[in-house]
């Protein structure tokens, strides 16, 4: 059995109310429009892919908790109306409801026509599902089977794709298990008018649950809980010895959360798309590269948005997978960055800070948030990767997210989202950021938490001045 990691269970821990909400966000804008028979069939594709799996917890103490097949899924969400351009991204924003790894569906895809007479196609993923390079490539899978299926470019045709053998392998580990489990249902179908389907509910997870194989855990998977158990108390007691010969070790700082009147925080976005030409050159120029370039301009922009502080901390995602797969392969790092610092600068500290990972404290084994209780789990961790600015840079997306079937893509971002975030559970972070590459461009996703901004059209304005300082033509979605 797969068992879930200490960051898939801290993800999976923000579902219970225990830390900061966050969901995972791909979206893809066409020029055209993308029929509703395409986007189901790449649906069907994400069920029975990588995304098509469930939160299951163990038979005994200490043991992980594991995953599960699972082909139930939201219902395909594909609003009618078009809807103006204006109102995609609070769209998007509120489709992040009911995502449940563990007793729900923990995916959902979306889709709605533009009134520009493009299209936006949105999949919104639970964080314990996948991280954003895990998302990447179960689209990737997802879509590379449906070009299969329907003759169009497949695995070896498409331009950049590789047929591999991790591809291979993944794809003919989920026909497996898929074999070995009763089907699961997709519950129903959805189409729905207009604006107002970015708030609404699905119902049917009771159903479907009915619908889910229901059968006990074979003998291997509770001897494989045994095993696992004995694995973990064995690191944590160790562990945990040899830590406490220094010492009793303090909780982890992460500074004041920010300040928000009232009981709903106020979330605002952006999106900006660069030339990646113009955004290289201008790296080059400056003696940087591409990320510390990335990294300068959220810090500006937090100074513009009147930061008080004249040094700010930003926490940096390092993805750690060896190969191809959805689980969140990341850790943490962050760097300190000052009004002198130019992208150069920030390169070097960069540079030096990827070679020292942000632990935990004291040197404990951090195993030992997996076989305490949540709550005492959240209390030990609360706050330990968070900073001033989260800079996320996702690097290339493959090449297959470039094109919908048949529709090629204007553009394409990658961002995480907060479902049902409220000001009593408000992080540090004031400003994330997440970069991507889709070919010639690169797509910058920007989410604010500070109450100093009234509006998303004030943070893409912001955006976009602050790219022009440093040289950058911006086109705001």
């Amino acid at each position: 059995m797969d068992r879930l990691g200490v960051v898939d269970e801290i993800f999976l821990r923000t579902h219970r109310g225990l830390g900061t909400p966050i969901a995972l966000q791909g979206l893809w804008r066409t020029s055209d429009r993308v029929e509703p028979i395409l986007l189901q069939r790449i649906h069907d594709a994400l069920r029975s892919g990588p995304l098509g799996r469930r939160v299951v917890r163990p038979r005994v103490p200490g043991a992980r908790r594991g995953w599960r097949v699972n082909t139930r899924a939201h219902p395909l969400l594909f609003v009618d109306d078009p809807l103006p351009v204006s109102e995609l991204l609070p769209w998007a924003d509120g489709l992040g409801s009911e995502l449940d790894p563990e007793f729900g569906p923990g995916w959902r895809l979306a889709a709605a026509p533009l009134a520009d007479g493009g299209s936006v196609v949105a999949l919104t993923c639970s964080h314990a599902l996948a991280d954003a390079r895990g998302l990447a490539y179960a689209v990737d899978v997802a879509l590379r089977e449906v070009g299969v299926e329907s003759g169009g470019p497949g695995l070896a045709e498409r331009p950049g794709a590789v047929l591999d053998a991790a591809f291979e392998a993944e794809a003919e580990r989920r026909r497996a298990a898929l074999t070995g489990a009763a089907s699961g249902a997709s519950i129903g179908s959805a189409r729905l008018p207009g604006p107002a389907a970015a708030g609404s509910r699905q119902s049917g997870n009771a159903a479907a649950r009915a619908a889910e194989p229901s059968a006990a855990p074979s003998t291997s998977a509770r001897e494989s809980d045994w095993a696992d158990a004995l694995r973990q108390w064995s690191i944590v007691v160790g562990g945990t010895i040899r830590a406490l010969r220094q010492g009793i070790p303090g909780r982890p700082e992460s500074g004041a959360p920010v300040r928000a009147r009232g009981k709903e925080a106020r979330v605002r976005s952006a999106v900006v798309q660069f030339r990646a030409a113009d955004w290289d050159g201008v790296a080059k120029e400056h003696g940087g590269t591409a990320n510390s370039l990335f990294i300068q301009l959220v810090a500006n922009m937090l100074w513009a948005i009147g930061f008080p502080h004249p040094a700010i901390a930003a926490s940096l995602p390092v993805d750690t997978r060896d190969e191809p797969r959805v689980d969140n392969d990341l850790s943490m790092t962050e760097i300190l960055i000052d009004r002198s610092d130019t992208p150069a600068t920030l390169r070097a500290k960069t540079r030096a800070a990827y070679e020292r990972r942000m632990t935990s404290p004291g040197g404990m084994p951090e195993e030992l948030l997996q076989v305490i209780p949540d709550r005492w789990a959240y209390a030990l961790s609360k706050g330990a990767g968070e900073r001033d600015i989260l800079c996320s840079n996702i690097g290339a997306l493959p090449d297959s997210l470039r094109t919908i079937g048949a529709h090629a893509c204007t553009g394409v971002a990658a961002r995480a989202i907060h479902p049902g975030l409220t000001a009593a559970n408000l992080p540090r972070t004031r400003l994330s950021g997440y970069l991507c590459r889709t070919g010639d461009d690169y797509v910058l996703s920007l989410v604010c938490l500070d109450p100093a901004i009234e509006s998303a059209t004030v943070l893409t304005e912001l955006t976009v001045e602050a790219a022009t300082r440093l040289g950058l033509a911006a086109a705001p979605w």
